[in-house]
């Protein structure tokens, strides 16, 4: 009855936890959905306190960053294993989980800013066909694409004031993922010195930059079953520890008040943490290869 105890608490905590991530994945959703219980008749009369609930679950779950979930899920085994120790573990795992989020989020912005440059160049390029001058179609395209990476008033300033704009080109490549604003500087420059068609340079510039672009999505794509097949891995022994406890065999006593199990309890998450970091050097090194 204890273990049935334990996996139903786990169930219920996990159940929540899932229905927080949703409620914060589909805000949009959910407001359209709280416009229409508030305007429309019986239902949105007969259920404001679900109405309350979501709404304080979504506030948590906006307030809550990914790797605050860490010391929650290790008070959670705390409480299960009478020992301290999960919590301590919890806390530990935060600054690896925001150093996790953080290049999430890094990762993620330099792809969109490479859309962007991309984006930039066919637009600049049509801008140029149309007859209008480099600067005024650096303006107009910069406006309609917002391709600078976050340099924007720096360039249009040097385009609309007559600056040199391959150097505020360059200073704007120097964010990742907007390295393709070098090539659209050396092809301003090469026009604007030498008289060359600039439109052409920029359809071969965007054709080249979104062949990269397409080349390392379709790296990750591969990539995506080695990091799958790894984190399927790393839950193995959670998957363990729920079916033990399902079974009534009690393994989170045993890992945390037995020596040999605190023994354990170490090298196995010795040899995951080894495990996961190799995983992640290969991944990195086939993507530094291509």
């Amino acid at each position: 009855m204890t273990g049935a105890s334990e996996v139903s608490v786990g169930a219920a905590v996990a159940c929540m936890g899932a229905a927080v991530w949703m409620l914060g994945e589909r805000e949009e959703a959910a407001r359209r959905a709280r416009l229409l219980l508030a305007e429309g008749g019986h239902v949105g009369r007969a259920s404001p306190g679900w109405r309350r609930t979501a709404d304080g679950l979504w506030r948590v779950r906006g307030r809550l960053r990914a790797e605050w979930w860490s010391p929650v899920a290790g008070l959670l085994l705390a409480v299960l294993g009478t020992s301290v120790l999960p919590a301590l573990l919890g806390a530990a795992g935060v600054p690896l989980l925001r150093r996790a989020r953080l290049a999430g989020r890094v990762r993620r912005d330099r792809e969109r800013r490479t859309d962007e440059v991309i984006a930039l160049c066919g637009a600049l390029a049509g801008e140029v066909r149309a007859g209008r001058q480099p600067g005024e179609a650096l303006l107009r395209a910069a406006r309609d694409c917002g391709g600078l990476a976050g340099a924007q008033s720096t360039v249009l300033a040097a385009a609309r004031f007559g600056g040199d704009v391959p150097d505020a080109l360059a200073a704007a490549a120097r964010q990742p993922g907007a390295e393709g604003l070098r090539g659209l500087a050396a092809c301003w420059r090469v026009a604007v010195d030498q008289g060359a068609g600039l439109a052409a340079g920029l359809d071969r510039l965007a054709a080249a930059l979104r062949a990269e672009r397409d080349q390392q999505q379709d790296l990750r794509a591969q990539l995506a079953g080695a990091r799958a097949t790894a984190v399927m891995l790393a839950g193995l022994p959670v998957l363990g520890l729920l079916i033990g406890t399902a079974m009534g065999a009690g393994p989170l006593h045993v890992l945390l008040h037995t020596g040999a199990g605190l023994g354990c309890l170490a090298a196995g998450g010795a040899l995951e943490g080894v495990g996961l970091w190799w995983v992640r050097r290969i991944v990195r090194g086939a993507e530094a290869a291509a």
